[in-house]
């Protein structure tokens, strides 16, 4: 059994910063990718960030040179530093994680509970 438990959302004003925290815990041998989507209303969920294990991380044009993810793999824990945040960044951001856990034989990926951004004047 994973869990993973997000933190840092909240209501910002447009150009403010908000940083999100995901960190993982359970029975996990190895995280491969860690990540960070959202979903606003009415909207499909859609890939904002992701880090891979070696170092390599991904970023969606809509927040480059804005938003920056990182990981502590020592801690299991994902972060997302988004800066300059617009009003249509505002989402529940949902933190993702795929992970090699015992007794499984194959990676399984996993959610956490979901944050709220709201950006806002």
């Amino acid at each position: 059994q994973v869990q993973l438990v997000e933190s840092g959302g909240g209501l910002v004003q447009p150009g403010g910063s908000l940083t999100l925290s995901c960190t993982a815990s359970g029975s996990i041998l190895s995280i491969n990718a860690m990540g960070w989507y959202r979903q606003a209303p009415g909207k499909q969920r859609e890939l904002v960030a992701a880090a891979a294990s070696g170092g390599s991380t991904y970023d969606a044009d809509s927040v480059k040179g804005r938003f920056t993810i990182s990981r502590d793999n020592a801690k299991n824990t994902v972060y997302l530093q988004m800066n300059s945040l617009k009003p249509e960044d505002t989402a529940v951001y949902y933190c993702n994680a795929v992970m090699r856990i015992v007794g499984v034989p194959l990676p399984q990926g996993s959610w956490g509970q979901g944050t709220q951004v709201t950006v806002s004047s």
